[in-house]
């Protein structure tokens, strides 16, 4: 997997390929792992597609938090795709390894839509803040335009941070150890079997981390006490649960996300020695974008009513 070279009087290693060592699993529990996550890739991109055609058909929900929706939705499919296809193919594979060009093309792509998300679900829960504490200003302050630059703002800053972190990482020596404890090229095994001084590369990955994370976190907190406060205002207890219904199911999904991948890149050297890592990344790579569109169709009566107005036969 390697080959030496000399550079100066010292030898090196450069790493051709990792290993992905995945899950440790029976002959048995392979065919049922791979058949759930078949299933669940499967699912998750046919969702997401779903909620992108009843978006674009449906006149009713040319709105600014169903564009926002429908981007989620565009970006989940990617977000999927990048890690799961592989996933899935080396849980009955015996060659589980990947290039090193592959593992940094798999990272690049997704700290990418990571980061993309993080900034879209913050612009999302600005768009509810909006809607909600200043409705009668709410049709001018997010026009299409407002909107299209949301979605451009979200986009560069995944593609500004993961070309930054990856620039450090990259650089890295790997010498001869070519396994990764992991199911995909991430940020935290990459980090633990590098053999040179990776402090500057964790460094700069904490630190934009921390940005990518806390400031748009802070946005929703934010967005949210404002709307908390000024849901109480409202008399009847009708209009209250009126208002709440219509944040419900991004708060929900902003609670799922944040939560499942907040600690593992807030510190992700620290989180690789933790056998629960892998686990953990399950939760936000497989079953968080599963269950977003569901979430959204489940708790959003215009979308269900959307979804059925498309897809039911008519006459």
């Amino acid at each position: 997997s390697s080959f030496l070279y000399r550079m100066g009087e010292r030898n090196e290693t450069k790493v051709m390929y990792f290993i992905l060592l995945g899950f440790p699993t029976t002959a048995e529990q392979q065919l049922l792992l791979f058949s759930a996550l078949l299933l669940a890739y499967l699912l998750t991109v046919l969702e997401n597609l779903l909620i992108i055609l009843t978006i674009r058909n449906n006149h009713s929900l040319q709105k600014p938090m169903y564009f926002f929706l429908g981007n989620l939705s565009f970006l989940e499919i990617w977000y999927v795709s990048v890690i799961e296809p592989k996933m899935i193919v080396d849980v009955l594979s015996h060659d589980k390894r990947i290039s090193f060009q592959g593992c940094m093309t798999q990272l690049y792509f997704f700290v990418t839509f990571v980061c993309t998300e993080y900034v879209l679900l913050a612009a999302m829960a600005y768009d509810r803040f909006v809607a909600i504490c200043k409705p009668l200003r709410y049709p001018l302050i997010m026009n299409h335009r407002v909107c299209a630059q949301l979605i451009a703002v979200c986009w560069m800053c995944g593609l500004t941070t993961s070309s930054i972190k990856l620039s450090f990482i990259a650089r890295l020596s790997f010498c001869d150890v070519d396994k990764i404890n992991h199911y995909f090229c991430d940020i935290s095994p990459l980090l633990n079997i590098s053999c040179s001084d990776s402090s500057l590369a964790e460094l700069v990955d904490f630190t934009l981390a921390l940005l990518v994370i806390m400031v748009p976190l802070c946005t929703v907190v934010a967005s949210y006490i404002f709307i908390l406060f000024t849901v109480l205002k409202i008399p009847s207890s009708q209009g209250r649960q009126k208002a709440f219904s219509t944040c419900s199911s991004h708060l929900t999904v902003v609670v799922l996300f944040y939560s499942t991948t907040l600690f593992t890149y807030a510190h992700p050297k620290l989180m690789y020695t933790y056998r629960a890592n892998k686990l953990v990344s399950v939760l936000y790579t497989v079953v968080v974008p599963l269950l977003n569109p569901l979430i959204y169709c489940l708790r959003n009566k215009e979308v269900r009513f959307a979804m059925r107005k498309t897809f039911t036969c008519r006459r």
